[in-house]
């Protein structure tokens, strides 16, 4: 997504823009000030991970059309290049503003809150401003997005009227002084533009956050977003500030890899943050409170997974669960294996993935697919095993569970 380029300049051209400086001092240290802000504008973009939702696959940079799949049918991202007929050239920065704080776009219509208004409505105008001023130097792109395909009434936009009177209240975040600086900065960061709980909360049957479950996981577009908060097995109880730095940081650490969308995300967005950041992220997530722990195995089919375990995974994964660092994931203690939906763990074993690759750490491998090989009786039961062997404990999957993600997965492979 990012650009590079090389400028060369005749050692007369430095010597006319260095008088140039003289003579018009004031109009070059607005610009110096221009570049400082579209600078920290491409930070915040890269904080917000916008180029994910706002790029289809194989277009332009931020120029929309990426169909999002939510339960009322597909929304398409809107282009936030600076074209004025169908980008947001045309748009005023306090249009701009308000359709990060308030969801109401320049002509007045309601955002939906795919686009998620919700989390973004905290951030303080200066850093809206500066993210309007970077999205204005990328290349503007003509791209008419699709028209969205929901179910009635939420085809109608005025439909988000009634939702936000329910769900939504606008406001900047608010520091709390009886918590630390990098406590308010991780708060802000992770409440605000990094909007973490708009993947990692479930919903209520509208689409809304369920308040009283924040941060506890939930699926998002066949993928499980795991819990976030202190639990133990589940979520980050038993991870370190340095291991949450890491895995934002390079996709990877002592206990698990990011696959799937989290891999995305790390790419394009929280790889390209300070370290200093990640660590404040870090101090915010360890204060969650934790979620309930799930209960229950089935040692029948654990018994039988472990047969299955030992035949198709140990090799990469060890005979222990610890697997081999930083080239395959430790499935003993690991929050992704015990989380109270599996979604995520099937759907590697059905159909593999690649895990995330960063500058600081390139990465190369993938897990390979076992839906070919192994029907929904045994993919449970090894899910059974792995999700209560070396220490690890969970629910028992029941091979239901597997043919639901199959068929979903069919689907997805399908329709592309």
């Amino acid at each position: 997504m990012t650009r590079r380029g090389t400028i060369a300049i005749s050692a007369a051209t430095i010597g006319l823009a260095a008088i140039a400086s003289i003579v018009v001092w004031p109009s070059a240290r607005a610009q110096v000030g221009d570049f400082a802000l579209e600078q920290r504008g491409q930070y915040l973009v890269n904080i917000g991970d916008c180029v994910a939702c706002h790029t289809e696959e194989g277009g332009q940079p931020f120029a929309g059309g990426r169909p999002l799949e939510t339960p009322f049918g597909v929304i398409y991202t809107p282009n936030i290049t600076p074209d004025p007929e169908t980008g947001i050239g045309a748009w005023t920065g306090d249009q701009f503003y308000r359709a990060m704080h308030e969801g109401v776009a320049a002509d007045g219509t309601h955002l939906y809150p795919a686009f998620p208004y919700p989390w973004f409505t905290k951030v303080k105008r200066e850093d809206v401003d500066a993210i309007r001023a970077y999205l204005r130097t990328v290349a503007p792109v003509r791209n008419k997005r699709p028209d969205n395909q929901l179910v009635w009434p939420l085809n109608h936009s005025f439909s988000m009227t009634g939702w936000n009177t329910l769900f939504f209240s606008p406001g900047t975040f608010q520091p709390d002084g009886k918590q630390s600086a990098e406590w308010n900065r991780g708060a802000y960061l992770v409440e605000g533009l990094g909007h973490c709980g708009a993947c990692h909360s479930p919903k209520n049957v509208l689409g809304a956050v369920k308040t009283s479950d924040r941060f506890k996981g939930s699926e998002i577009e066949t993928w499980f977003a795991p819990d976030l908060t202190s639990n133990e097995t589940a979520g980050l109880g038993r991870w370190s500030l340095d291991d949450i730095v890491s895995f934002l940081k390079t996709g990877h650490n002592s206990r698990t890899v990011a696959y799937g969308a989290m891999s995305e995300v790390v790419e394009d967005s929280t790889s390209k943050m300070t370290d200093a950041d990640l660590r404040d992220i870090a101090v915010y997530l360890k204060t969650l409170p934790a979620s309930p722990s799930s209960t229950g195995d089935d040692r029948a089919a654990s018994k039988a997974g472990e047969a299955i375990y030992k035949d198709s995974c140990s090799a990469c994964h060890q005979a222990n669960g610890q697997g081999i660092p930083k080239l395959f994931p430790s499935l003993k203690g690991s929050s992704v294996v015990q989380s109270r939906d599996p979604l995520t763990m099937l759907r590697l074993i059905l159909n593999g993935g690649r895990a995330a690759s960063t500058t600081e750490n390139p990465n190369n491998t993938a897990m390979p697919s076992f839906g070919w090989k192994l029907n929904d009786q045994q993919i449970a039961a090894l899910s059974t095993y792995v999700r209560n062997a070396w220490g690890n404990h969970a629910a028992a999957v029941p091979a239901s569970d597997v043919a639901d993600v199959r068929s979903k997965v069919q689907a997805i492979t399908t329709t592309k």
